[in-house]
């Protein structure tokens, strides 16, 4: 039985198998956002919306909650040729 994409998502991150783009990474620190705040979104979060039309692969758009339990946080990401997940952006959603 397959797993549902929620689930493969949050096993790559517990496993610490991603990548984070450098415009992630410029933007959690935009939105003053630490990777344990991305990593808790995941954990915590759900798939909200899968987008197909991009050729390097389908994109998967997660929203949960930071470590502090109140700010709701946007993570982009893709399952990456090596097998890592690839976060390839997060906001603070408002």
């Amino acid at each position: 039985m397959p797993r549902n994409d929620i689930d493969r998502i949050r096993e790559k991150i517990r496993l610490r198998q991603y990548d984070m783009s450098a415009h992630a990474m410029e933007e959690m620190a935009e939105d003053l956002l630490t990777i344990l705040d991305v990593e808790e979104a995941v954990l915590n979060g759900q798939v909200i919306r899968v987008e197909k039309d991009d050729p390097r692969g389908t994109k998967y758009i997660v929203v949960g909650t930071a470590l502090d339990q109140q700010t709701p946080v946007g993570v982009v990401g893709r399952f990456a040729s090596t097998g890592n997940y690839l976060i390839i952006t997060v906001y603070e959603v408002t």
